[in-house]
């Protein structure tokens, strides 16, 4: 028992640390009046629909592409593939803060400032690189001779794809959906820099600006808004958790 006292200790200690900010941030918020400052505010629920409907976008829209972006580096040969799945490592690699000046020029000349879709383009393009690496791991687990079995069976090629092949790598999906989900809702960078003056397109964290006073802030408020907004991401978890494990499990597969 003595050897793993030392692992088990430590194990506790992280958790602790990691636990205490939430268990701070629920305490603070539990005051009823908190909650009320909170969800009295003008457009606040609307701030709310609008983080659900840029966040559900960017997982549907991101998940897709990176299932077919799988399939194609996975199961196709051709020039450069190898170049393209380092591009996407390099992608990774580069600073957000670095791009966001570049991005908003890039934006506004599009003439999509002010506007929802700005957030679910720029979102969805960072998420990609990620999603299709991990993707590529569990298409690249899948044995061929599955496809293959169902060819001779007469399936065509789509049919191969979203019947035979896309049930087999949705704990994938799941496990990247909860990526994609989490760096679209918890956005305050892009959401900022993009969404200026359209009050009607601000999304969640951006409420929380209201509550940050030139006198004194409200940390009541603020701490039940934060609350608020970690009770969607809780329940998408609770919703994809069934197939995260096995998902991430498949991912080291190739």
């Amino acid at each position: 028992m003595k050897p793993r006292l030392v692992p088990n200790t430590l194990a506790v200690l992280v958790a602790v640390a990691v636990a205490f900010p939430i268990l701070w941030m629920v305490v603070s918020a539990l005051p009823v009046g908190n909650f009320r400052r909170v969800l009295t505010v003008e457009n606040f629920a609307l701030y709310f629909a609008n983080s659900v409907v840029v966040a559900l976008v960017v997982v549907i829209a991101s998940g897709l592409i990176a299932f077919l972006s799988a399939v194609a580096l996975t199961r196709f040969n051709f020039r450069f593939r190898t170049t393209i799945l380092v591009l996407f490592l390099i992608a990774q690699m580069a600073p957000i803060e670095a791009l966001t000046i570049p991005l908003f020029f890039l934006v506004r000349d599009l003439g999509a400032l002010n506007t929802l879709g700005s957030l679910m383009l720029v979102h969805t393009a960072f998420t990609l690189p990620f999603a299709i690496w991990m993707m590529r791991g569990f298409v690249a687990a899948v044995p061929v001779e599955i496809e293959e079995a169902a060819a001779l069976d007469g399936a065509s090629r789509l049919t191969i794809l979203y019947r035979v092949l896309f049930p087999l790598v949705a704990p994938g999906l799941a496990a990247t959906s909860v990526f994609s989900f989490i760096t679209a809702w918890n956005d305050f960078l892009f959401a900022r820099t993009l969404i200026i003056s359209a009050t009607d397109n601000q999304t969640l964290p951006l409420a929380l600006l209201i509550f940050f006073k030139p006198d004194e802030n409200d940390w009541g408020a603020i701490m039940a808004a934060s609350t608020l907004m970690t009770i969607p991401v809780l329940i998408f978890f609770l919703l994809v958790r069934r197939h995260l494990s096995t998902g991430l499990g498949g991912a080291v597969k190739d």
